[in-house]
């Protein structure tokens, strides 16, 4: 079920007896690599590589002879020897393979370009249009129009609120605004950074007509229109729909079997931020205040007041944005802490514990849109308190305990300091980039990320933090770092694969997702950023996992991280919305790059 591409490569491996399980094996970024930027493959073996490895380009010409530099750290798993192939020196545009000269084992075809990345931020926003509730344009239908029924709100529990909208977070139909602002204000401060990376396909409902209007916009608008629903009055903030009563199995968005007491396919809980412990059956969350919601949908909404007076040209729009980012910031200052999500029948929710973070990109983003002294002030303090806390010095964290995965409030602060505290908030990015680097010191990979749930997300957050950081000081010397971690996101890494869903479509990429669009469609949904690999104990631990087919990867992997193209392992293997947002600043970041 892999494109022919990558049947046909493998059945020429096939055909050269063991050498399917001795190596060489070639590892390179499938989506490819621009004219002028370090460029290199990685190869392994069970046995010690003495040959010489071609550049062959789309002509069969022969560009480049590759001799293999063995790498100084640690292998990966049962694999004892490591190579690195540098082709840095090719600058030449076109399609590419990599074939070592004796036993012929090959790459999957890449190309070398700075048009290589172009259009791909659009691909992610397709994925998040699948991710839509309520008009869905990708399955042309409508679902979850009684969203939902209060929970630990001012009104009487079961009292109807109207929270229809937003997206659906994962191969699940849940709805957060944990996820969901951190998606809504990603998405535009992406805009915001590379205008020219967007363009102009689809209309307000995600479909296939222009409406002058950059889609980026388009899609956050979804999101901020979803916000301003949560929060309809000045002091109730709606957090979370549903709960893990969804996870009954596989389901259409507008078929929802799932049943919160009003019957299935009916209304779902609506669950609103109080900033105290919650669960309507044994799971209670922890939580201390609502700052982190209101905060980061306070940054949103401060972004888009700026987005859609200046360029939108909607002024009625960008006043009701601003007003309600006033509201939530004040309600984020009333109640300050930190609120998670709930679970119902299962010990598992988004266990965030940061909030200082989130009010310093709302207070900045609101002193930037309002001139207001006093909102600067108040980002430089809660600056401070966040600080370098992260999940980047640590080998292993809660679930989604430092969410978001890059304070972004660093950065939109930055430019509206005094130098002396420009240095402090670059050096609090660079003591991030710092942790990873020695912990990628450790692999032949260079990969500096602890693999826990999501580690993916973790990996796009890096990079991310990287070029945000590149862009404050002009420092490029984590370039090629965060070059490394872009290129095992498409295929530079152990089992070969892309991370993103049908990217790109010639090569390998997740393919049996843990989605319902695949289990009872089977369309494959291009865009979307898969878990990722986790530790063999995190693997071990969760309940409901399962193979449903045997594993394709078993060569490749160790007993200390697995990742799985299988449907039934939610853990790697589930495309998420907010992981897919969260890689857009560095989609867009490398599709600008000038042609």
């Amino acid at each position: 079920m892999k494109p022919l591409i990558f049947l046909f490569l493998s059945l020429g491996q096939l055909l050269m007896g063991n050498e399917i399980t001795q190596g060489p094996f070639i590892r390179i970024n499938q989506l490819g690599y621009l004219l002028d930027e370090h460029k290199t493959a990685i190869v392994f073996s069970h046995k010690k590589v003495s040959e010489v490895f071609h550049l062959i380009d789309d002509n069969n010409n022969v560009v480049a002879t590759l001799r293999p530099k063995k790498s100084k750290q640690e292998g990966w798993g049962t694999f004892e020897y490591y190579y690195e192939l540098d082709f840095s020196d090719v600058r030449s545009k076109g399609t590419y393979f990599i074939e070592a000269k004796k036993s012929k084992s090959r790459s999957n075809l890449f190309k070398i370009g700075n048009d290589v990345y172009k259009q791909k931020p659009g691909i992610l926003l397709g994925f998040m249009r699948q991710q839509r509730c309520g008009y869905n344009p990708y399955f042309d239908m409508v679902c979850h129009q009684r969203d939902g029924r209060s929970a630990y709100g001012p009104m009487p529990d079961g009292t109807f609120v109207n929270a229809s909208g937003g997206w659906h977070d994962a191969g699940d139909q849940l709805k957060y605004l944990i996820t969901g602002s951190y998606a809504t204000a990603h998405m535009l401060m992406a805009y915001e950074l590379y205008p020219d990376a967007f363009e102009d396909h689809v209309n307000a409902l995600g479909q296939p007509q222009s409406n002058g209007i950059a889609d980026v916009l388009d899609e956050a608008k979804w999101g901020l229109d979803w916000i301003l629903k949560l929060h309809p009055e000045s002091d109730q903030l709606i957090h979370q729909i549903a709960d893990d009563r969804d996870h009954i199995g596989w389901k259409m968005p507008d078929e929802d079997s799932s049943d919160y007491g009003w019957g299935k396919n009916s209304y779902r809980v609506a669950y609103f931020a109080t900033g105290e412990p919650q669960g309507l059956n044994k799971y209670k969350s922890e939580a201390s205040g609502v700052s982190n919601l209101a905060g980061r949908s306070a940054a949103a909404l401060a972004l888009a007041a700026r987005i859609w007076l200046r360029d939108v040209k909607d002024s009625i729009f960008a006043k009701g944005c601003l007003a309600a980012a006033k509201s939530l910031y004040n309600l984020g200052k009333e109640k300050e802490g930190f609120q998670q999500g709930n679970s119902y029948g299962a010990p598992y929710r988004y266990s965030e514990k940061t909030w200082a973070d989130d009010m310093e990109w709302g207070a900045a983003e609101l002193y930037k849109s309002t001139g207001d002294s006093s909102y600067l002030k108040d980002a430089k303090e809660y600056a401070l308190k966040a600080n370098t806390i992260s999940w980047m010095p640590r080998d292993s964290v809660g679930h989604y305990e430092y969410y978001p995965f890059v304070n972004l409030g660093h950065f939109a602060l930055y430019d509206q300091v005094d130098k002396d505290f420009q240095n402090t908030l670059a050096g609090y990015y660079k003591s991030g980039l710092e942790d990873n680097l020695k912990r990628a010191s450790k692999n032949a990979y260079n990969i500096g990320v602890p693999f826990i749930w999501c580690s993916n997300n973790l990996l796009t957050s890096l990079i991310t933090q990287g070029i945000l950081y590149e862009k404050m000081t002009g420092d490029q010397g984590y370039h090629q770092f965060l070059v490394e971690h872009r290129d095992w996101l498409f295929g530079r890494n152990p089992w070969g694969t892309s991370m993103f869903t049908k990217m790109p479509e010639t090569g390998e990429y997740p393919l049996d997702v843990h989605t319902s669009t695949w289990a009872l469609t089977k369309k494959e949904v291009a865009g979307g950023l898969v878990d990722g690999p986790v530790y063999a104990s995190i693997f071990n631990s969760l309940k409901g996992l399962r193979m449903d087919n045997p594993d394709e990867f078993k060569a490749y992997q160790n007993k200390f991280v697995v990742y799985h193209d299988d449907i039934g392992d939610y853990s790697t293997n589930e495309p998420t919305m907010d992981g897919t947002a969260g890689s857009i600043i560095m989609m867009a970041h490398w599709a600008d790059e000038k042609q």
